[in-house]
């Protein structure tokens, strides 16, 4: 809980310098790169969070870090001052409530459609329109290919899930026998 109340107190202050400089679509997307170096690398988040390294040991593996990624000046201050504060562990939650506040403003929203195999362009486009249509905001959708679901598909839009899986259709019948047995 703590860890969410700081993500967000940094993203908010990320969010009024990156709505005064006009710059969302770079500090999102340097937020999601040091995310995901964060998450897929344990080396990077070791170096950048256990106590064990003195502060100035973590912040030069930052600095290394950055010179190689080339951010911009404010985000690079951004990165320090979170190892500097000893809060480099909530970097990826920053990143999401970041992006959150970014979609918000510009009327968007991240959405996953699951399916048992790929969409078509066409049909993309048609659950795209749909959510769209739903939730009154503009959708960012990712697919996913998941053939455990059998067929149909799994439709997620934040708090949204639309579930027309035969997976979950042939689940509801079977509880709908044992039911009436």
């Amino acid at each position: 809980m703590k860890n969410a109340v700081l993500a967000k107190r940094y993203a908010k202050a990320l969010f009024a310098v990156g709505k005064e400089e006009g710059a969302f679509d770079d500090y999102s997307k340097a937020l999601r790169a040091m995310a995901e170096l964060f998450a897929s690398t344990p080396e990077v988040s070791d170096a950048l969070t256990n106590p064990i390294y003195p502060v100035e040991v973590r912040e030069k593996v930052m600095e290394h870090i950055l010179a190689s990624a080339g951010v911009s000046q404010v985000m690079g201050n951004f990165f320090k001052l979170l190892v500097q504060k000893k809060r480099a562990d909530i970097l990826p939650d920053v990143a999401e409530v970041f992006q959150a506040m970014v979609d918000a403003d510009k009327n968007m929203c991240q959405g996953t459609v699951v399916s048992a195999m790929e969409l078509s362009p066409e049909l993309g486009a048609k659950v795209k329109e749909t959510l769209e249509k739903i939730t009154g905001k503009q959708v960012v959708l990712t697919t996913q290919v998941d053939p455990s679901i059998i067929g149909g598909i799994i439709a997620k839009v934040g708090d949204l899930v639309l579930d027309g899986s035969i997976k979950s259709q042939l689940a509801g019948l079977k509880e709908s026998i044992k039911g009436s047995e």
